[in-house]
């Protein structure tokens, strides 16, 4: 795979502040808000947001003017990062490199779970987010069908759908979704 712009990469560049200590203030904050969502879901408190990132509640308004648009932000990094795993997994044996991505794609689940419940699907950033993710994540589900590792009768949409859903449910741990996503993904593999 060769380093392509993904529509969700402009979106990301374009509101992280450019001045070196806005700029940290601004990835600090994304951090907290990706940790309190994943905790607390939509309803997690912005002042606890501002405090976990050590930055005042007026530094979370100049960055972000309001809830919706910490939403997107947090959801287009995720999904940015998304991106970048899968370039950077790009090299590794086609089977290896669709489960380093999957691995990634089942831990931003948790954090678009939460975003999801503010946002709806008709968001600019939700279809810039979701042509990004097929382009990162399609093609090396290609590559491991075309390899023989990957069953090909299903599609890319069947497989984010598959593994969607079972990160949308509830777990005891991590330890038993990390279980049954393994599980789920014996059944994508190809029979040899």
């Amino acid at each position: 795979m060769t380093a392509q712009p993904f529509p969700v990469s402009e979106i990301v560049a374009s509101r992280r502040p450019h001045r070196k200590d806005a700029a940290r203030n601004y990835d600090a904050l994304l951090a907290a808000a990706r940790d309190a969502f994943a905790e607390h879901g939509a309803e997690a408190s912005l002042e606890d947001i501002a405090r976990r990132a050590g930055v005042g509640i007026g530094t979370l308004y100049r960055n972000f003017p309001t809830r919706r648009h910490l939403f997107e932000s947090v959801y287009a990094d995720e999904v940015n990062a998304l991106c970048r795993v899968a370039e950077e997994v790009a090299d590794r044996a086609p089977w290896e490199a669709l489960i380093a991505w999957l691995d990634r794609f089942a831990g931003y689940m948790v954090t678009k779970r939460a975003v999801r419940e503010a946002l709806n699907d008709e968001s600019e950033i939700f279809a810039a987010c979701r042509e990004s993710m097929y382009a990162a994540g399609g093609p090396l589900f290609e590559r491991a069908q075309k390899a023989g590792e990957a069953r090909v009768d299903m599609d890319f949409s069947d497989l984010v759908r598959m593994v969607a859903g079972i990160t949308g449910t509830a777990f005891d741990d991590d330890a038993q979704r990390d279980r049954v996503l393994s599980v789920a993904l014996d059944g994508v593999r190809a029979r040899h």
